[in-house]
């Protein structure tokens, strides 16, 4: 099979936050245990963390993950949250707490 069309079904969840400087490494040690979860996760295929370092854009954390394909987000999604109510974590509470502001969703990769 080659890999354009391996690629086909990939998601990328991709997450952008703005993040206050108070805030950064609180909320950078949330980020990183939760994708060290997602690295454990069924169709996982990799992750990157990003941090804004020029130009005019707002956001400046973004984390993508790539999925194999849609059926595996529904699970990691599960993971996270089960992880999260053990630790007595709410990343929304967090969030609005810390002043943080988030555009997120799911992409696919559009054909060349």
């Amino acid at each position: 099979m080659s890999e354009v069309v391996e690629q086909a079904g990939r998601v990328y969840r991709t997450d952008k936050f703005v993040v206050p400087a108070l805030a950064w490494d609180e909320f950078l040690e949330k980020v990183r245990m939760t994708h060290a979860l997602l690295r454990t996760q069924p169709g996982f295929v990799q992750d990157f963390l990003l941090e804004q370092t020029g130009g005019p854009g707002e956001f400046n954390l973004v984390t993508m993950v790539e999925w194999e394909g849609p059926e595996f987000i529904d699970g990691a999604r599960a993971a996270v949250m089960a992880m999260h109510r053990a630790d007595g974590f709410n990343p929304q509470e967090l969030m609005a707490w810390l002043g943080i502001r988030a555009d997120m969703g799911n992409y696919r990769r559009l054909a060349d």
